[in-house]
């Protein structure tokens, strides 16, 4: 007996050529390429520019968008008795900011008791091992704890991206609307936005509902188990304020479109979001995990970038869009050389 297409992990394998994966951003955002689908019956294809995204809206519609912003995560250093190390903060323990649970190489050098050597002002002891292999590390430096990691870390790009970071990214690898430091990559559909285009947004009656999403290491770990449901979701902290929530509610009653700025902004609206589609304010840790078949109560345009195969993000646009046309509007995607993941061009699905 065959599964129905889009139930399992092999169904969102696709080949793409290596030179298609985005290694740096585009010259200008809004220029980037946006390859609009239409969901509804005629499932039609059409190539665009970022900036004509002013032209999919209507007035009294509502963007949301995930204000989250990239801390330099990455440290590289020397562990004690020589050897180089590196360390990927994921989350401070709300209890104790200079306590976070991370990422460490070589894992079998950094057992809890063993130091890395950032620089002259900031270093890293392996207090604890978890059981998912993270390891739970105190930062200590004789600054203020963000200035230390902002001095000394490195933006942690995507693996995809191999070469080194650099000042650009500081600044390209971030919506312009980041506010809140917190993730270890960026919510890339919003890298495509410039303060003139929210401007032109605005102008068109397009309101801005801010949500927070702090992206973890979880996005880029592919789906190993051919059952999705067998799949372990990273958790990620998120919040929606009561304004933001009041204005979503009021775009849906009013029969305006609530539009969703990337993976991020759906997961943490489907997570407060009730039956009938009543967004709630609200704090706390998500590991939702959306794949066909799932209905959407709260979304109902999306725009986001072009994912890596058998990801839990392929999977949650195609739960929106379709399995089948999903696929499709990827294939068409690589023939037409679109620029793929995180520095890549977008997609939007109306």
């Amino acid at each position: 007996m065959t599964s129905t297409p889009g139930r399992l992990t092999s169904d969102y394998s696709f080949d793409l050529p290596p030179d298609q994966i985005a290694s740096a951003p585009a010259e200008h955002r809004e220029q980037s390429r946006l390859l609009v689908m239409d969901r509804g019956s005629s499932g039609e294809l059409r190539h665009r520019r970022f900036a004509d995204v002013v032209d999919l809206v209507s007035p009294g519609d509502v963007m949301v968008v995930n204000e989250t912003r990239v801390f330099p995560a990455r440290l590289r250093g020397v562990r004690a008795g020589g050897g180089a190390a590196e360390v990927l903060l994921l989350h401070a323990d709300p209890a104790d900011p200079a306590v976070w649970t991370a990422l460490v190489r070589p894992g079998a050098k950094l057992k809890p008791g063993r130091m890395v050597e950032i620089g002259e002002e900031l270093g890293v002891e392996v207090l604890d091992s978890t059981p998912g292999g993270e390891r739970i590390v105190r930062l200590v430096t004789r600054l203020p704890l963000m200035a230390a990691i902002e001095k000394n870390g490195e933006v942690p790009l995507p693996p995809y991206i191999r070469r080194a970071p650099t000042d650009e990214d500081r600044e390209r690898y971030q919506t312009v609307y980041a506010r809140e430091s917190g993730s270890i990559a960026a919510p890339t559909a919003g890298l495509h936005f410039t303060p003139e285009l929210l401007n032109r947004l605005t102008e068109r009656g397009v309101s801005f509902a801010p949500v927070v999403l702090h992206v973890g290491v979880g996005t880029f770990r592919p789906v190993e188990v051919e059952d999705p449901a067998e799949h372990q979701m990273h958790s990620e902290w998120y919040r929606v304020p009561e304004s933001s929530a009041t204005l979503i509610n009021a775009a849906r009653s009013a029969g305006a479109s609530v539009w969703a700025v990337g993976t991020t902004s759906v997961r943490t609206l489907e997570s407060v979001a009730s039956e009938d589609g009543q967004v709630s304010a609200g704090e706390g840790w998500t590991e939702i995990f959306i794949r066909p078949p799932y209905s959407f109560r709260a979304v109902d345009r999306l725009i986001t970038n072009f994912h890596l195969p058998r990801s839990t993000l392929l999977m949650l646009v195609a739960a929106f869009a379709g399995y089948e046309g999903v696929m499709r509007a990827y294939g068409e995607a690589v023939r037409q050389d679109y620029r793929f993941y995180s520095y890549g061009d977008a997609m939007a699905v109306i």
